[in-house]
């Protein structure tokens, strides 16, 4: 028996909308890619064409006969068929050697997932090949792989914020005492890039610009000179169809982004008026925690301090924290068995 745990292969997933990161006990992360599955498509019978890295270089430039889809849409799985072919790929992936037996599986969910969503996610994760299968929320996950002392009397606050969704929980004794998840992310930050070009510019832009802005100059306030730094984009013209090629401040992103900011900012003020007083004093001693892709976004924490009046700070890893704290609950299963759900 022990010879046969020395040859365990279980998994944790951190099953993102914009990412998939996968963490193998003993191992740490060892994938980070993209959610995406590119298809071709013939006589209406798809075939995976690419997977993660490859299909996200094909998301808007695709021909006819393929199709890139992102089977993951705020947090939970919206075309179930790519999301089994993707978690498939990916353990696959992970063992190149066929020898191993099937992994037991811990995916994370957001807070707000209902339970048929949750069975999707479990079913999915089942059909690609796990021998059992156990969900952790994303608060929790996020929380642990943040180095938040959870498990003791005391609130800790964590606003976890990904590609779909932005999960605001307050956490006493290894659980959640207070949630939200608000449907606002790193996705909904592109779209209001996007929208705001159209508006102000004449200009259409595609997702993977719209991203790029976003990481490169992408800032929640407003630069203190009225401008900030600045960055070239090409897109089409909206009013002749021609492409062209337009220069964007950061100015003119925190003006685009102030609707998200704000619907985060808010999520955060709703959680610390919902919170029990005492603990709502603990996390005035000990602030807020950002976690996730989203918690990037230049001076978001400078947003946040100026709305709330907390301290702020961001997880060292803000990218990895949910693999992280999801695959943390694998190593240490037998304290963090209260926070895995294997039934539901």
């Amino acid at each position: 028996m022990a010879f046969g745990g020395l040859f365990s292969t279980d998994i944790a997933i951190d099953l993102g909308t914009a990412n998939t990161l996968i963490y193998v006990k003993g191992k740490g992360i060892i994938l980070n890619e993209p959610s995406v599955v590119a298809y071709h498509v013939k006589d209406g019978k798809r075939q995976v064409l690419a997977v993660g890295e490859d299909a996200k270089l094909m998301l808007g430039r695709t021909p006819g006969s393929i199709e890139a889809i992102r089977p993951m849409r705020e947090g939970v799985i919206a075309d179930f068929d790519s999301a089994e072919q993707m978690i498939k790929h990916f353990i696959k992936k992970v063992f190149k050697r066929t020898t191993f037996s099937k992994p037991k599986i811990i995916v994370c969910v957001p807070h707000g997932a209902t339970p048929v969503e949750k069975r999707a996610i479990r079913q999915s994760v089942l059909s690609a090949g796990a021998r059992k299968a156990g969900l952790i929320a994303e608060p929790i996950a996020a929380a642990i792989g943040a180095g938040m002392p959870i498990t003791e009397p005391t609130g800790s606050m964590v606003v976890d914020i990904g590609g779909g969704t932005t999960e605001v929980a307050v956490l006493s004794l290894g659980d959640v005492v207070y949630a939200r998840s608000v449907r606002i992310g790193g996705d909904r930050m592109d779209e209001a890039i996007i929208n705001y070009l159209r508006r102000n510019q004449n200009m259409l832009i595609g997702d993977s610009t719209a991203e790029r802005i976003k990481t490169s100059i992408g800032t929640a306030r407003m630069p203190d000179d009225g401008r900030g730094a600045t960055l070239m984009v090409r897109g089409r013209d909206l009013l002749n169809g021609i492409p062209k090629e337009i220069e964007i401040s950061q100015a003119m992103v925190a003006e685009a982004l102030a609707e998200p900011v704000q619907a985060i900012c808010e999520a955060v003020m709703v959680a610390l008026e919902a919170t029990p007083p005492d603990l709502a004093a603990d996390i005035v001693d000990r602030g807020v925690m950002l976690t996730g892709g989203g918690a990037m976004l230049g001076e978001l924490d400078l947003a946040l301090r100026e709305q709330t009046g907390l301290s702020i700070s961001l997880a060292d890893q803000p990218m990895s924290c949910v693999a992280l704290g999801t695959g943390k609950a694998l190593e240490f299963e037998k304290q963090l068995r209260h926070v895995i759900d294997y039934d539901s």
